[in-house]
């Protein structure tokens, strides 16, 4: 009788589990701050490495619990449990490897042309991000992550590979597969449109108007579905141009989880001690305070709805915050100065003021004002019945076309 041998995902579970059960003493927490952080072992992240250097049929090395470091100031509880989700450790399926390509280093250094600079289509604190070509002639965006020391390399590649194995959406972008031998790698779809950002601030034709509508409803719902239709209630954190990816039919793909984070039900927000992200989209209540929850990614998104109606960048070269370009326009209800010259007269005014509102009510300096996703989604697509109720005060920019919008939909 041949001997049972425990898959890598049961043997780290069962680590994990008994870990917690030991030095959780709240069964039901509503913050989560990364300063509570718990250690493992460096030998628990290599050896699960190695498994997936492996074929799942391989035997699980031994984990053993002897280390000379941590990955505690990388790796809270919640973003552990990011790496082991449900879908690899359910007993009554097969686990989730086969629909990832486990590329090697080779194989990923001949699909960049050896990392080429001409190659390279983003780059930011974390990684750097490549265009590469497969074998098959498929176009891919190869995510090689760069910062900081090897080990927190490790906890990062883990946490991102663990969140987007949750993820499963039109809007979110598909992960082919990923490389561990030399560097952590992690192996995208791309099409030859590459990045929102690309396309409306590099490319010499203009996105028409009719492009952008359907690239804020594609995003809204990507974000919505991470918020509320994933498995896990997943908050982005770094939702911006550069991280919408487009395909050939203009359908955007949110990208980039590596600063994600994911809350259990009970829990209100995160508390993070570590300032990440990117300026511009920088939602107030993080920058004071650490805050972390649905509503870091609202005021982010009402950023890149200001994006794609006045084709100006959250951040300029002069370092000018589009937010604070567009309150006072807001206010004055200046929509004509708000548009994208380039658009001239071809748009949609009541999608514009659509927009614009969702936008000025995205980026209110109170979190608590902000709506959820899904009223944004709602109210692109023209619904205000939800808003109804909100009173004045409420809403600081856009009321004359609030109230507008309120008649035309009675």
């Amino acid at each position: 009788m041949k001997e049972k041998v425990d898959s890598p995902i049961t043997v780290l579970e069962d680590y994990f589990r008994s870990s917690d059960s030991e030095t959780s003493s709240s069964k039901e927490p509503t913050v989560d701050s990364e300063s509570q952080d718990i250690s493992k072992p460096a030998s628990i992240w290599h050896a699960f490495l190695q498994l997936l250097r492996t074929k799942p049929k391989n035997p699980v090395p031994t984990l053993h619990p002897l280390s000379s470091f941590n990955l505690s100031r990388r790796m809270s509880r919640s973003m552990r449990e990011t790496i082991l989700p449900s879908c690899l450790s359910d007993a009554t399926s097969s686990p989730c490897w086969s629909p990832w390509k486990i590329f090697t280093h080779h194989d990923i250094q001949v699909a960049t042309n050896y990392f080429n600079q001409e190659n390279l289509i983003g780059k930011g604190g974390y990684a750097e991000v490549y265009k590469g070509c497969l074998p098959n002639r498929q176009l891919v965006a190869i995510k090689r992550l760069t910062r900081g020391t090897a080990d927190e390399i490790i906890g990062d590649f883990l946490s991102e590979l663990g969140v987007m194995a949750h993820v499963n959406h039109p809007n979110t972008a598909k992960l082919v597969g990923y490389g561990v031998d030399g560097g952590m790698h992690l192996v995208l779809e791309l099409s030859e449109k590459g990045s929102l950002a690309s396309v409306l601030y590099g490319s010499k034709e203009k996105l028409p108007w009719c492009i952008r509508q359907k690239i804020a409803l594609g995003t809204a719902k990507g974000i919505l579905y991470l918020h509320e239709g994933c498995q896990r209630r997943i908050i982005h954190r770094d939702i911006k141009a550069a991280n919408i990816l487009l395909t050939e039919n203009f359908e955007p793909q949110i990208c980039d989880f590596g600063l994600a984070k994911w809350l259990p039900e009970n829990w209100t927000h995160h508390t993070v001690s570590k300032f990440e992200g990117t300026f511009g989209y920088l939602a107030p209540e993080y920058l004071l305070h650490g805050i972390v929850d649905e509503k870091t990614d609202v005021f982010a998104f009402g950023v890149l709805l200001l994006e794609l109606v006045s084709g100006r960048r959250a951040l300029d070269y002069s370092q000018q915050s589009l937010v604070l370009w567009a309150k006072p326009l807001l206010k004055k209800n200046d929509i004509m100065e708000l548009i994208d010259p380039s658009l001239a007269d071809d748009y949609d005014s009541r999608q514009i003021n659509l927009m614009l509102l969702a936008a000025s009510l995205c980026i209110q300096q109170s979190s608590i004002r902000r709506p959820s996703m899904r009223q944004v989604l709602q109210l692109l697509n023209g619904n205000l019945t939800c808003f109804k109720g909100m009173k004045k005060t409420r809403m600081p920019f856009f009321r004359k076309v609030f109230q507008e919008e309120l008649l035309h939909s009675d």
